[in-house]
């Protein structure tokens, strides 16, 4: 290994205030506590939800249960409910793919048109029992009595109320939806602590974070005691060498060509601000309960080194792998048995150049966003995250420049009147208010 370290640019002044925020009053969040299934238990069925099944993460989850339930001898792995929200095309495939049918539910209410006009629908709806309509429904599939565990796939703030509905009900959670935690992480850490559930990390930096830890009995918000710092790689995304000149022409097309992961199209996005990099600080702030200075961002090109711990005595640990996201998957799931994987082991019989290099925070200020964020907490993550989510949309439409995303995202959070303790209906109504004002500080109408 090869560490390429360049001088990181100097900080920009706070856009929020550095107070952190205290964990809410539990009376806003009205699910029903549960307890777990035993975790890891043998002999047994494990029964589970994906919620945004259509998307990258939930269709190589269903890769990924398939293939458990043919390498696990001791346990039957089955998917129990699925949940698309306008690619009823994909929930039909997936739903053809199990001998057992799961249940259903498509959340966007205006898709059930195209799910009937389906000859073959009448015939589904039978075969799948209940077919559920609208957010609701997915409250309903994350509390399912007879559901184990939940992975929580469903792209930006649309996931928040069915993961916290699922951990409120004592489920193990595998959280890929990292908004999640940005948006409402103290309402998440009084869940865990309150209600008896697990969440276990999806994104690859975090499952890396939490491997290294080497505390798999420990849940993940009280494993890093022995951690003097975290620190989560960055690809860099396709704009890793671009000036500051050339990400301001640059076009949808270009932004979404991702040298090393295949996601969709608002996570890659992300990835060219390094956004998602800074969403990815505010996760780990809460998912292992740690103050915002222990955070570090190394930038890996390869995308092989997925995370590292610094410990107390200075000592480095890191978890590596080939970049692709049905290993995460399978940890969440399987933990803390490991199995046989789906995906190819590194080739050892290549030479590799690991090359580490310190974030240029100049040219990707989004990072800043992030740390400052983190260290604020209350409602500094939801006005950044929907801001941002309506900022990409804007981007995607052709109504506003790449390098207006984050600047428009960070007059948002400037102009928003910061609360350290907001419940998750204040949450709702930030969230509705952040678009909006994207909107009108970029000029742009929906």
């Amino acid at each position: 290994m090869s560490p390429e370290l360049t001088p990181s640019a100097p900080k920009r002044p706070s856009a929020v205030p550095k107070d952190a925020s205290s964990i809410p009053d539990a009376s806003d969040t009205t699910a029903a506590a549960a307890t777990e299934a035993p975790i890891g238990s043998t002999g047994t069925t494990r029964r589970i939800a994906v919620l945004g099944a259509s998307g990258s993460i939930g269709t190589a989850t269903a890769d990924v249960i398939e293939h458990l339930d043919r390498v696990d001898s001791d346990t039957t792995w089955c998917l129990h409910a699925a949940s698309a929200h306008r690619n009823v095309a994909m929930l039909r495939q997936i739903h053809d793919r199990f001998d057992r049918k799961p249940r259903l539910a498509i959340s966007d209410p205006a898709s059930l048109d195209q799910w009937r006009g389906d000859a073959r629908s009448g015939e589904l709806d039978a075969r799948s029992g209940e077919l559920g309509v609208g957010p609701d429904a997915l409250v309903e599939l994350a509390t399912d009595p007879d559901v184990d565990t939940v992975v929580a796939a469903i792209v930006g703030a649309a996931g928040l109320e069915s993961s916290l509905a699922a951990l409120n009900s004592g489920k193990r959670v595998a959280l890929a939806n990292k908004e999640t935690l940005v948006v409402a992480g103290p309402l998440v850490l009084q869940s865990l602590r309150e209600r008896g559930g697990r969440l276990l990390p999806v994104d690859s930096e975090h499952s890396a974070i939490f491997q290294a830890l080497g505390a798999p009995d420990a849940p993940c918000h009280e494993a890093a005691t022995q951690a003097r710092k975290i620190i989560l790689t960055a690809s860099g995304g396709p704009f890793r060498q671009w000036t500051l000149q050339q990400m301001r022409d640059a076009t949808p097309q270009q932004a979404m060509r991702h040298p090393t992961w295949d996601m969709g199209a608002k996570i890659t996005i992300d990835s060219a601000t390094m956004m998602n990099k800074a969403l990815e600080i505010i996760e780990a702030r809460w998912l292992f309960d740690l103050p915002a200075d222990r955070i570090e961002v190394m930038v890996h090109p390869q995308s092989i080194i997925h995370s590292m711990i610094e410990c107390m005595d200075g000592s480095l640990i890191a978890q590596m792998g080939p970049p692709d996201m049905k290993l995460p998957i399978q940890l969440a799931l399987t933990h803390p048995r490991r199995l046989p994987g789906i995906t190819p082991t590194l080739d050892r019989s290549q030479c590799y150049d690991l090359n580490l290099s310190v974030a240029d925070r100049e040219r990707f200020p989004a990072l800043d966003l992030g740390f400052e964020v983190a260290a604020a907490g209350g409602t500094a993550g939801v006005v950044l995250n929907a801001a941002n989510e309506r900022a990409v949309e804007c981007f995607i439409a052709g109504k506003i420049r790449f390098t207006e995303i984050v600047s428009g995202t960070r007059k948002v959070l400037e102009m928003h009147d910061f609360e350290s303790r907001p419940g998750l209906s204040r949450l709702r109504e930030l969230d509705a208010w952040s678009r909006r004002e994207f909107d009108r500080v970029a000029g742009v109408e929906k």
